[in-house]
């Protein structure tokens, strides 16, 4: 046994700095000798602690000891503690229950103190690995231990007396859990992915792995060491066995030869004696341009159609050894050594890395019939410098250009010809011909007026030559601006045939062939120059410009005297002011006026202007006198005047027209069953013995019903529903009622007997004759009876001399009964 651990041995008292903790491996020497009683002084955090150590076969017991006082004279005891070093257990021990430590107290006598350990392991999680006997106080080991789980246990030791009463202060309990080798190291993950370059130099780093151990660190059982198992040949790579790092050892990486490496890894614990564990490397083998691309053929041949454009001609392929679709891969074309090479185009399909060749510029076969081009290609991405050196980035092709039937051209499109207004038919307007660009094989040309909006030419179609078919009017409602626009076809005779159009523009030059008109003609002015507005002029032209405005006015040069007294001011182009000089005598002055044109040559027209001269009040208006109200009627024209009066006479047809319907309307209402009878003077029977508002408020029988009775009765229903009459009992039955009319005027008799007889049999209708009872008399009337007047037999029998004291209007009644 070395030294220092067999220093206890002989009773030496070792001093710590640290609470015991290099005690326990002087303590540990004494687990295999026979039992001893060994008294240990150490100093802990400054404090000087006596401590009783008695070893037994199954453990260390532990006894409180006195302690010196540093400034007493002699050894006393001052305060009993219980100073417990850590005890160490190795994990994965099977052989349990295990007495770890015995701990006692000299306070009282044995069997009179109870002892108890509190903590993690023992009432906290994880429970019921460690117990304590509670009268010997031995701890023990319950369950293997899991150094990766805990590493170790702090416990709270007690001692008591049967009375509950404490009697040592509560001490730490430390359980190390010692690491055994029971962990395989482990790869952070079970395939690692690397890239490098091809021809990478050695020494070049790839990748790193990285593995963990789950044993104590620091120690032998966590100590990794990094192999490489397999990695097959030539062996390129190595790996550090202490950091994971792999490298380049050896030169010969070609991607094309060989795109990626897999090796398989291993990671030992115990410095790679212990424990193993395997993983997978893949290393990718990046690319580098160092191919270039080359034409699979030295010269490719096309054909096109002339004045095609935007259309593929063709393809030109190369191959590449690089990786495909990457910028070492992909082809970049460009087209060189031609006059014509800006008539072509060329790109890269993506997918196959082929060159498309297209033409962009429509190409001509009579001008050029074989056009030569020269192609040449690179990658995108630059080549390496150790990239060998090829002749086939360049290739030549041949594009044959096929003739194709074009069009008639017009080469004047569109034609602006000039025609004067008017210009006779048969004249000629202009000669409008296409040619053909088949110059090698020319067609013959035909040539049709395919819009002519108003019919006005007419076009040869051999020459071309437009003729006008009519007059050429000055006004068209299909004219723009002075313009007629016509459009001319021209065909060839191929198959199939072949057309094209020309726009033929038309200036119809304005010829002055009117005379501008000035209004109004009819005005009022202020006698007194300067009050009042002036009369305001305007005059206007069929003509447009530059035949027409600006207009010139003027006083009529044949009547000198009218300057005197009148001027005429411009305004603007089409616009004038008619002003007094001097002061003129009211009435109505007739104005002769001029006005003229701007055109070629100048038209003028002679008119004529009514002025009402009349004294301006305070408002500064003209109140024209009668007078002068009757000579400016003078001025009212002939036209106007035919307009009032056919309007009159319009006025008067319409009403005659009304008269005459509404008189044909009431005579076929009027004409019926007694239609034709000139003797039927029968008018409506009023009764004027009974109240009410007199002839305006009566329902006597209507005449017309005999007259037009198919106006007036339905034939579906004659009669329609009347009130039912209280005074009648309800049970009778309604009558029938004659359905249809009479024919002709012989059957009306029987008609109106028919309805008759119907009526007073109808209980809900009262009869014509019904009395009507407004009061009773009662008993003792002074009135006499009118029963005379109802048995009078002849009206000579009555008196009726009484009526004329009625009043005038009944003498006259009076005198016609009396008559014998």
């Amino acid at each position: 046994m070395p030294e220092p651990l067999c220093a206890l041995s002989r009773g030496r008292a070792p001093s710590c700095t640290f609470c015991s903790l290099s005690i326990l491996p002087r303590i540990l020497c004494f687990l295999q000798s026979p039992s001893v009683y060994l008294p240990v002084t150490f100093r802990c955090f400054g404090r000087q602690k006596v401590l009783s150590l008695f070893v037994m076969d199954e453990g260390p017991v532990l006894y409180s000891w006195p302690q010196q006082d540093p400034q007493a004279d002699g050894l006393k005891r001052v305060k009993r503690a219980w100073v417990i070093p850590p005890i160490s257990v190795s994990e994965n021990y099977k052989k349990i229950p295990k007495a770890l430590v015995q701990i006692k107290s000299d306070k009282m006598k044995h069997g009179n103190i109870i002892y108890s350990i509190k903590g993690p392991g023992v009432d906290e999680a994880p429970r019921g690995i460690f117990s304590i006997n509670k009268t010997s106080g031995v701890v023990s080991l319950n369950a293997m231990l899991d150094r990766e789980k805990n590493d170790h246990f702090k416990l709270k030791a007690f001692a008591v007396d049967l009375e509950g009463l404490t009697l040592e202060d509560p001490t730490d309990l430390e359980i190390v859990v010692v690491d055994q080798n029971d962990n395989r190291p482990l790869f952070q993950r079970d395939v690692f992915i690397g890239h490098v370059l091809e021809g990478s130099i050695p020494g070049t780093s790839v990748m790193k792995v990285e593995a963990t151990d789950a044993d104590e660190p620091g120690t032998d059982n966590a100590a990794l060491r990094y192999s490489i198992l397999v990695q097959g040949t030539p062996q390129l790579f190595s790996i550090d066995g202490d950091t994971g790092e792999i490298r380049m050892v050896e030169v010969g990486l070609d991607r094309e030869t060989l795109s990626l490496y897999n090796l398989t890894l291993q990671v030992a614990d115990m410095s790679g004696d212990g424990l193993t564990n395997t993983a997978t490397a893949v290393i990718y083998i990046d690319d580098v341009n160092d191919n270039p691309p080359e034409f699979t053929e030295d010269e490719y041949s096309m054909e096109v159609r002339e004045h095609s454009a935007g259309v593929d001609v063709g393809r030109v392929s190369v191959q590449d050894k690089d990786l495909p679709g990457s910028p070492n891969w992909l082809a970049k074309y460009s087209l060189i050594g031609s006059d014509l090479q800006e008539a072509f185009s060329i790109r890269t399909d993506p997918h196959t890395n082929d060159g498309v060749l297209s033409v962009i510029k429509p190409l001509d076969y009579e001008t050029q019939d074989r056009v030569q081009l020269t192609i040449s290609v690179r990658n995108e991405a630059e080549l390496d410098t150790a990239a060998p050196k090829t002749h086939r980035a360049v290739a030549k092709v041949t594009v044959r250009v096929w003739d194709v039937n074009e069009p008639p051209v017009f080469h004047e499109n569109p034609k602006v010809v000039s025609v004067r207004e008017g210009t006779s038919a048969g004249s000629e307007i202009a000669v409008y011909t296409a040619t053909d660009p088949d110059t090698r094989q020319p067609q013959v040309l035909s040539y049709v007026a395919e819009s002519d909006p108003e019919g006005w030419l007419l076009v040869d179609s051999v020459t071309g030559r437009v003729l006008a078919k009519q007059d050429i009017p000055g006004r068209s409602a299909v004219r723009r601006g002075g313009w007629y626009r016509a459009v001319i076809v021209a065909s060839d005779d191929a198959e199939p045939r072949l057309s094209a159009t020309g726009t033929l523009s038309i200036e119809i030059v304005e010829v002055n062939d009117y005379a501008p008109l000035l209004f109004p003609l009819n005005d009022f002015l202020c006698s007194q120059p300067g009050r009042g507005s002036n009369i305001i002029l305007s005059a206007t032209d069929q003509d447009l410009k530059p035949q027409a405005e600006p207009f010139l006015f003027q006083l009529h040069p044949g009547n000198p005297e009218l300057s005197l007294s009148w001027a005429i001011g411009r305004i603007n182009d089409t616009h004038a002011e008619v002003k007094l000089l001097t002061e003129v005598e009211e009435g109505v002055h007739i104005l002769r006026l001029l006005v003229r044109d701007s055109g070629e040559p100048q038209l003028e027209r002679e008119q004529f202007l009514n002025v009402s001269v009349c004294r301006c009040d305070h408002t500064e208006s003209c109140r024209p006198g009668l007078a002068a109200v009757f000579r400016a009627g003078a001025g009212i024209s002939f036209s106007a005047l035919m307009i009032i009066l056919a309007s009159v006479i319009l006025l008067l047809l319409l009403v005659l027209l009304v008269a005459i319907i509404e008189r044909l309307r009431r005579q076929r209402f009027h004409g019926g069953l007694l239609a034709s009878s000139e003797d039927d003077v029968r008018d409506n029977v009023i009764n004027y013995d009974e109240q009410g508002g007199g002839e305006q408020d009566q329902e006597a029988y209507d005449i017309n019903q005999l007259r037009n009775p198919d106006a007036l009765i339905p034939p579906s229903s004659p009669r329609s529903k009347q009130p039912i009459r209280r005074d009648t009992p309800y049970n009778h039955a309604t009558p029938q009622y004659p359905r249809k009319p009479p024919s002709s005027p012989c059957d009306i008799e029987d008609f109106i007997s028919e309805g008759l007889e119907a009526a007073d049999n109808d209980p809900s209708v009262p009869p014509y004759d019904t009395a009507l009872i407004y009061d009773h008399e009662g008993q003792g009337s002074l009135a006499g009876t009118l029963s005379s007047i109802a048995s009078s037999l002849a009206d000579s029998d009555q008196d009726y001399d009484y009526l004329s004291e009625w009043g005038p209007r009944f003498r006259r009644l009076a005198d016609l009964y009396s008559q014998p």
